[in-house]
């Protein structure tokens, strides 16, 4: 029973997580263009060590996020997700897997009252080191997740055009 409360919950934050990210991304007119290039030898490498140094501490030197990742923590604020191919990180356009990494989940998605614990990297990171650590997670996925969310990707462009 407590597991399908808490699957529950998970399904619920993760809808309203994706209903405000749609809403938000259809809304909001600002892209930022960002286009990850998991092929790019140079970039990915680039990517390897940023996220080494910046995002492991959280989400795993493996990609395998925290442990028990799909539950809350007690202070309201949600455990860090894998970004391997059981995460929902693919799920996400490239343009808003970037906004996040860079002004932080709340702002990303224009939720005011929403409690996270992803950091904002727009301080200490640049643009090109954002999209390096993007695109070295992408690079990381099964060629079936990487192939989905290139399709995803041309979708929301058609979308935002």
């Amino acid at each position: 029973m407590a597991r399908s409360v808490r699957t529950w919950s998970f399904l619920s934050s993760a809808a309203i997580l994706i209903a405000a990210a749609g809403v938000y991304i259809f809304n909001s007119g600002q892209s930022t263009s960002a286009e990850l290039h998991p092929n790019d030898k140079a970039l990915i490498g680039q990517g390897a060590k940023v996220y080494a140094a910046s995002c492991a501490s959280c989400h795993g030197a493996n990609l395998e996020g925290e442990e028990d990742w799909r539950s809350g923590n007690l202070d309201g604020t949600l455990k860090a997700p894998p970004h391997d191919e059981t995460g929902h990180t693919w799920h996400h356009a490239d343009d808003l897997l970037f906004r996040i990494t860079k002004f932080g989940t709340a702002d990303a998605l224009g939720l005011e009252d929403f409690k996270s614990n992803m950091p904002a990297f727009q301080d200490t990171l640049t643009d090109q080191e954002i999209i390096a650590v993007l695109s070295w997670v992408k690079a990381q996925w099964p060629d079936k997740i990487r192939d989905r969310h290139d399709m995803m990707n041309e979708r929301a462009k058609d979308i935002n055009q």
